[in-house]
């Protein structure tokens, strides 16, 4: 039986990768983006959606009436020092955080009427420091707590909350690192498995966390790095 699958900020990157996964399985997938992609991908519906949009995130989920997965992959990083400033520093949190918890709770009454599950996207600066994106270490460290906190509240309407932690993977986010030698070396020495991540790398941790396999699984941050928090 088809699921129905949402996976927010999953137009690009490693919310692409996982959609393509779900679509891959025969699931009805949909996945936003804050803008439209210039490609298509078969057994994906794509949609425009800004997440720090409260009226537009409502109405986005309201035609739903049973949603059996959500995925919570929109996010940004900003460069440059912005992060630093207050206005920096809130707007990603606006969207990574804030945007993460407008979806689910949104998505809350169709999640509930299906008995599903959440998987957000949480990092593994949620468990580090970052000299260079105090906004995004802390709005991924938010996504941590919340993870946890919905998975407790929601228990009692059979809704799972998961997360899973990347590691170093190459997107859009990371392309100027990787394409820094001297500090991808850095990364690829800290890191066991000694590459950096593809997109893909997330697509089957998703499916595991969304199966009956995982039926008793819920507050769990997945790191899917490599190694690099074991060192």
């Amino acid at each position: 039986m088809s699921r129905t699958v949402i996976v927010v900020g999953g137009t690009t990157g490693i919310g692409r990768a996982i959609a393509e996964g779900f679509a891959a399985t025969g699931d009805t997938v949909t996945a936003t983006g804050h803008e439209l992609p210039g490609d298509r991908a078969d057994g994906i519906a794509f949609a425009q959606l800004d997440v720090r949009d409260g009226a537009g995130v409502e109405a986005f989920f309201a035609p739903f009436a049973r949603i059996d997965v959500l995925v919570n992959a929109a996010g940004v990083i900003l460069r440059g020092g912005a992060e630093f400033t207050p206005a920096g520093f809130a707007d990603v949190v606006d969207i990574n955080l804030n945007g993460t918890q407008r979806c689910c709770a949104a998505a809350h009454p169709a999640l509930k009427a299906a008995g599903g599950c959440v998987i957000n996207i949480a990092s593994m600066l949620t468990f580090f420091g970052s000299p260079t994106s105090p906004a995004y270490a802390a709005s991924k460290g938010g996504i941590g707590q919340l993870t946890k906190s919905l998975a407790v509240a929601w228990a009692p309407d059979r809704i799972r909350v998961n997360a899973l932690a990347p590691g170093w993977i190459s997107t859009a986010l990371t392309r100027a690192l990787g394409e820094d030698r001297e500090r991808s070396r850095a990364i690829l020495q800290r890191t066991p498995m000694g590459r950096w991540g593809q997109p893909g790398d997330l697509a089957g941790p998703a499916l595991f966390l969304a199966s009956d396999a995982a039926g008793f699984v819920t507050g769990a941050i997945l790191p899917v790095d490599g190694g690099y928090s074991a060192v």
